[in-house]
């Protein structure tokens, strides 16, 4: 046998290394988390640390007329107090426009807003000197909603505002405005045999991480900050952070903390400056933990949304046009709230084929609590309406409404509202199918008398509110479209560094990257990519760190995406050092078709060539490159044309529901999903992130919502015992179909698969619950008296 270059090789096969890409490998941090060993960023301790604490205003628009910080200042134990006034640098920061505050500036913008910082000896020491700060307020009338902020007379929330996206605005409240114009929408309703328009409410969501904001701010003996917190994305937060430290950024240094979920709610800062800022002031290290009830107050939340669609259709079930209206309420800030608006508008129209579409899509500055990034982004608040939309006009025509989906579906080549062709595989009509046809949950038993054989089986049975009367079944579907990855021209890229060597005589391949480990799995699949491309079993991540080049953040899908796809580039560069060596050592004239497997250099023919230690001997190859994906472009500010998303991603759903028609309660019985993810890296992985993303979706459907006063913008409900979540009692089998088209943009075909299930689900709930109240039930969340009262 002979090798490439024709050298004696070994009679060994070379065989595939375990525990790479297409395995179900287990998370290195899963024991820990499941035994509650796990440290979180809650669990930080420093010797001689103070504990640090907000003053929050109670107020959602104000006027300070006076702060004394004196009483305070004398609770023994107490360190340091800071406001406004003490902030020598920057004194506003924001994820996209620079317009939040780091501590209230004398005008209060919604019910929450820090205005004053302490530091302690104590925690309960630091919140009861929060206590004796005095503060009087003028409070001023609420901006609350589109109306009240677009009035002649409107309060102008932030008069000194300067972004790319005020000119195009009607109104200096509105934050963002994105249309999305395509074809002749006169000459389309003419040829509209059915028109069926709807208005649709969203609440506002809360991403409902159990792991609350905390970190801990050191200072460091070079003048600088080491900050260990639970973020989405290190070096936008060393961005913001630095300006206002008054330091460059090469002295403010973040390291990953342990994360209790993110789902976008972690994009934005909460505690990180205000920690830093205390630490440097008093040359001590601060710790923050914000409570639950602080907690909501503290991130972002999902916006809210009111739609007004329009659909007209032809009486072969064929849609003619698509017009609609998308006001999201972003609240005091900015935030994400311009991305936001440009997903809700490029997206409005669902996964169909339309040729004539009118979108405007808005984004507002209210009196509301902020309102940025979370799970489906924008794509959420649209899917609900248009799905509704769907099954109204499948009604009108009399189809089924699936066929009229599958009639509408788009396909590989179809081309957005936005004028892109989707170049990759579009299976709608394939995940209605499979969807549909997978089997139904059998039926509640009953006993002779009547009731139910097990009560647990009907809505409110765990209560014994119900034997079974007024309980009606329905079922519902839906579908949806996310994009995947960063967009609108944003350079979007990764970096890794991965290191080779051998170490007590075993291959070992370290990784470094600033990848935020938020509970999506990087942590398997990074591993499992270095395997698969370097052929080694022992895999290192390191912790990230802003030592390590931008990652990115931990959202839009796209950690697997691109950091995976900066590691598999690494990895190939680190590839080509190692065979480079292997030709000075052994003298192999070409590598061609050789690969790493098994801790191996194999030929084509799957000969080993030689063993990897023997190659690497004592060097060690180390790499770091930075990997892009294809690139976008913004949309035009007056048509919304333009290549806007590198990826788009599908899935959907069939929703079972029980409805208790006299009582107005809903048991979620089934929510089976199908999903293209291109290819399941880790097919365990990509289920749990399916079953979560259609759990909250489940919540968005029929409990979670941050209930906000109408009149004064005051949040009602900031606790866990008043906002509701799915529990394990309300979160139903979740079967899931998976199916593998690959997208040859993407490394390994993958597609970004945590955020399309959150979408469908929300409508296919809800149209379930239409299906067996005959209610129309144009908002979510769904309450008892919509289904009791409604009509």
């Amino acid at each position: 046998m002979t090798g490439v270059s024709g050298t004696p090789t070994g009679l060994t096969q070379g065989t595939r290394t375990p525990g790479g890409i297409g395995e179900s490998t287990l998370r290195p941090d899963g024991t820990l988390k499941t035994t509650g060993e796990f440290a979180f960023a809650s669990d930080l301790w420093h010797e001689d640390m103070l504990w640090g604490h907000t003053l929050r205003a109670p107020h959602a628009h104000a006027r300070i007329t006076r702060l004394d910080i004196g009483p305070a200042l004398q609770v023994p134990g107490v360190q340091a107090v800071l406001t406004y006034g003490d902030l020598a640098h920057a004194k506003t920061y924001g994820l996209e426009i620079t317009d939040q505050p780091v501590l209230c500036d004398g005008r209060v913008r919604f019910h929450g807003e820090p205005v004053a910082l302490v530091a302690a000896d104590h925690p309960e020491t630091a919140r009861r000197a929060a206590e004796r700060i005095v503060v009087d307020y003028e409070v001023l009338p609420a901006v609350t909603d589109e109306a009240t902020a677009t009035a002649p007379d409107a309060p102008v929330l932030h008069p000194d505002r300067e972004d790319a996206h005020a000119r195009h605005v009607p109104h200096p409240n509105i934050v963002h405005r994105q249309p999305v114009v395509r074809g002749d929408l006169a000459a389309a309703r003419a040829r509209a045999d059915v028109i069926v328009a709807e208005d649709y409410e969203v609440g506002m969501q809360d991403q409902a991480f159990l792991g609350p904001e905390s970190g801990l701010a050191v200072p460091a003996e070079d003048g600088g900050i080491d900050l260990y917190v639970s973020t989405q994305w290190l070096h936008v937060d060393r961005k913001q952070i630095a300006p206002v430290l008054g330091l460059p950024e090469s002295k403010v240094r973040l390291t990953l903390s342990g994360v209790g979920g993110a789902f976008g709610g972690r994009e934005d800062l909460s505690m990180q400056a205000h920690a830093a800022l205390l630490a440097l002031h008093t040359g001590r290290p601060v710790k923050m933990v914000y409570n639950r009830y602080e907690s909501f107050f503290g991130h972002v939340h999902r916006h809210p949304a009111k739609l007004h669609y329009e659909h007209g259709a032809t009486r072969d079930g064929k849609l003619t046009h698509v017009a609609a209206r998308i006001v999201l309420d972003g609240g005091a800030y900015a935030s994400s709230t311009p991305a936001v608006v440009g997903n809700a508008a490029s997206l409005a129209l669902g996964p169909y084929d339309c040729e004539a579409v009118a979108v405007e899509a808005l984004g507002l500055y209210t009196n509301n609590p902020p309102c940025g990034a979370m799970r489906g982004f924008g794509a959420v608040q649209a899917c609900f309406a248009y799905e509704s939309q769907m099954d109204l006009v499948a009604a009108e025509l009399g189809l089924d409404p699936v066929e009229f989906r599958q009639r509408n579906a788009m396909s590989q080549g179809s081309v957005m509202p936005t004028g892109q062709r989707v170049d990759a595989p579009a299976p709608v009509a394939e995940l209605l199918r499979r969807v549909r046809e997978m089997p139904l949950p059998p039926p509640a038993q009953w006993t002779a008398a009547g009731s139910a054989a097990d009560l647990r089986e009907l809505p409110g049975g765990l209560s014994n509110t119900t034997h079974g009367e007024g309980v009606v079944r329905g079922v519902g579907f839906a579908v949806g479209i996310k994009n995947v990855g960063f967009s609108e021209g944003f350079d979007d890229f990764s970096t890794a560094r991965v290191r080779l060597e051998a170490v007590a005589g075993e291959p070992v391949a370290t990784v470094h990257t600033a990848m935020a480990e938020v509970g999506q799995g990087g942590v398997t699949v990074h591993a499992q990519i270095v395997r698969t491309e370097l052929g080694v079993s022992q895999v290192t991540l390191r912790p990230a760190d802003t030592s390590a080049g931008n990652a990115g953040s931990t959202s839009a899908s796209r950690q697997t995406y691109v950091t995976g796809g900066a590691i598999k580039y690494t990895c190939e560069a680190v590839r080509e050092a190692v065979l480079a060596l292997g030709r000075r050592k052994f003298g192999w004239s070409s590598s061609d078709g050789l690969r790493l497997a098994g801790g191996k250099v194999v030929g084509a023919g799957g000969e080993v060539l030689a063993d990897l230690v023997d190659v690497l001997g004592d060097e060690a190859v180390d790499l770091e490159r930075e990997w892009r994906h294809r690139p976008t472009e913004p949309f035009d500010p007056v048509t919304g044309q333009g290549k806007g998303h590198v990826q788009y991603s599908f899935a959907a759903h069939r929703a079972v529901v029980e409805v208790d028609v006299e009582l107005g309660l809903v048991k979620v019985v089934e929510l089976a999903c199908a999903q293209d993810v291109g290819k399941a890296l880790n097919p365990l992985s990509v289920l749990g992130q399916i079953q979560g993303g259609s759990t909250q979706g489940l919540g968005l459907a029929v409990m979670e919502e941050i209930v906000v006063d109408p009149a004064t913008s005051l949040v009602r409900n900031p606790s866990f015992t008043d906002y509701l979540i799915p529990t394990i009692l309300d979160t139903p089998p979740i079967p899931v179909d998976l199916l593998e088209l690959a997208d040859d943009h993407a490394p390994y075909g993958l597609r970004g698969a945590g955020e399309a299930p959150t979408l469908s689900s929300t409508p296919a709930i809800v149209s379930a619950i239409r299906q067996a109240t005959g209610k129309t039930l144009r908002r979510v969340p769904v309450r008892p008296e919509h289904i009791t009262f409604s009509p």
